[in-house]
């Protein structure tokens, strides 16, 4: 499909999903505490007439968290959603989303009863009609309001505790932008006080589930407003890369000729507008980012600060990384040693795994070597290439699950800095999602890569073949024994007829059949191989 024929479907297709349900960004919801809106199937709250769901009490979690946010009570993302809404749609089965209205990652149908299995695939593997719809639904994105969610322009306490609603309509893209602004945002104390020292979705144990959800939800959202039920999120292998091999104009936008932080003309992203990128201008007015527009994506990739990220990661760091057996370690944050999560995140050296903050490898490398909008992290999915990179880092993550096969157990239910317990609900999502749902195989959610379906398989043959080896050698001793145990089976059988026959001494004339046509019609024969 040409880029001018998905420009047009700007004009027919309908839109979106995202953080605030419409429906519940009202005083009446905000009042009550409670985000039960009707499924338009049935017309009931979380189609409980259809047996989707009901309206139920939210369950928080009582672990308790780590030391690093010596407040409580100040941040509306504390023990989320339950500043805004208490009571939410809890579904059935495999039903989701907040009216029950949607299907659990890795099903669908009328139902939500069928299975399916969707593959992520190399952005540089598509056709390039492949990749050009690509990039005309992240251009649709852009220019499609959100007919379902809202975003929140002030605090709960600006709300006058929700009888002053402060919401404001968002298109597709820029949603998740604002989610994962919302989500890494500091704490606002009043005055010109704030605390930096918090994110819900990065510095900690949540950082890759946050990231696994983000990722299907905005995948989701595609597939909805275009219609293309089988599109997944390309990813960008940047294994070993000597430059930014994506940043052309015939992928993501390449470099202005006269300025160098800016995209091509050539590229529709140079006309794209960032949001939520001054955070030092929020955090002076005490104001949350209401998602004007900010001015163009700046990238300068390459010309970043050498002696914190001197090139972009290695094959080897990255498999160096996948042999750490902890998922967690230490305090859990930044500072952890010999944690995966955080050699991942990039605040570990990806050479020895210990913690080195001045230093940015893997996940983080990327977002400095890019040297622009995708360098400063709550504005940092501004840049469509985000989406290409954090599929990669999934990836990693899915190998990591993969080789060590972890139990939900070894994701930490306590103690993890605020948000990043195991059954913490992540932050801004509604419909709601523990962290510890995500710890869990891509499969399980309906998705796998391109480039990990084929290593399984040798992976399993790789664990066979030490087994068929000794079965190799021992074979012709296991043939001779069957053959020796025939025929010792053989002759001590006969045996023993002969002595039964020659003890009955009766004749084999008036000897009734050994098995009458009736029984033997009911022998069955079974093998176990």
């Amino acid at each position: 499909m040409s880029l001018f024929a998905m420009g047009f479907l700007l004009v027919i297709l309908q839109p979106s999903t995202g953080q605030f349900p419409r429906a519940c960004a009202n005083t009446q919801s905000l009042l009550r505490k409670e985000c039960c809106p009707p499924w338009d199937g049935d017309g009931s709250p979380c189609g409980e007439l259809s047996s989707r769901g009901s309206c139920q009490n939210i369950l928080l979690s009582q672990a308790p968290l780590g030391p690093q946010f010596p407040f409580s009570g100040v941040d509306d993302r504390e023990d989320w959603p339950s500043v805004f809404y208490n009571r939410t749609c809890k579904c059935e089965g495999n039903f989701k989303g907040f009216n029950c209205g949607e299907c659990k990652f890795g099903f669908s149908g009328l139902n939500c009863t069928e299975r399916q299995l969707r593959t992520r695939r190399n952005i540089f593997q598509l056709t390039t009609s492949e990749k050009d719809k690509f990039l005309a639904y992240l251009n649709l994105a852009k220019n499609t309001p959100s007919q379902d969610y809202v975003i929140a322009t002030g605090t709960y306490t600006q709300m006058n505790n929700g009888s002053n609603p402060m919401f404001r309509n968002i298109n597709v893209y820029d949603l998740f932008v604002w989610m994962h602004y919302y989500a890494s945002r500091d704490t606002l104390l009043g005055g010109s006080s704030v605390w930096r020292d918090i994110d819900f979705a990065h510095e900690a144990p949540g950082f890759l589930p946050w990231h696994r959800v983000f990722l299907l939800m905005w995948e989701r959202e595609i597939q909805k407003i275009t219609g293309d039920e089988n599109f997944t999120i390309p990813y960008w292998d940047w294994r070993d890369a000597e430059d930014c091999v994506v940043c052309t104009d015939e992928y993501m936008g390449g470099r202005h000729p006269t300025n160098p932080n800016l995209l091509s003309p050539a590229s529709f992203f140079s006309s794209w507008q960032v949001i939520c990128t001054q955070s030092e201008e929020y955090n002076s007015q005490q104001a949350l980012c209401n998602a004007t527009s900010e001015g163009p994506i700046l990238r300068n990739p390459g010309n970043n600060d050498k002696s914190r990220t001197p090139r972009l990661p290695s094959s080897a760091e990255v498999e160096f990384c996948l042999s750490l057996t902890q998922y967690e370690s230490g305090s859990m944050d930044k500072m952890a040693n010999y944690s995966f999560r955080n050699t991942l995140e990039g605040f570990a050296d990806p050479r020895t795994a210990i913690s080195n903050i001045s230093q940015s490898g893997l996940h983080n490398a990327l977002h400095i070597y890019m040297n622009g909008s995708m360098s400063q992290v709550q504005g940092s999915a501004n840049d469509p290439i985000f989406v290409l990179h954090h599929a990669f880092v999934d990836s990693i993550f899915e190998r990591w699950l993969r080789r060590h096969r972890p139990m939900l157990e070894v994701y930490p239910a306590a103690n993890a800095p605020i948000g990043h317990n195991r059954e913490n609900y992540m932050v801004p999502f509604i419909p709601l999602y523990r962290n510890g749902e995500f710890f869990k195989p891509s499969r399980e959610l309906g998705y796998d890569y391109e480039y990990l379906q084929e290593p399984a398989l040798d992976s399993f043959q790789e664990f066979l073949i030490p087994y068929l080896e000794q079965a190799r050698q021992i074979w012709a001793w296991l043939v001779g024994a069957a053959v020796i145990g025939g025929i010792i089976t053989a002759v001590l059988t006969g045996l023993i007829l002969a002595c039964r026959k020659k003890r009955r001494g009766t004749s084999s004339e008036i000897q009734p059949l050994l098995v009458e046509s009736e029984d033997y019609n009911n022998i069955s024969y079974q093998s176990n191989f």
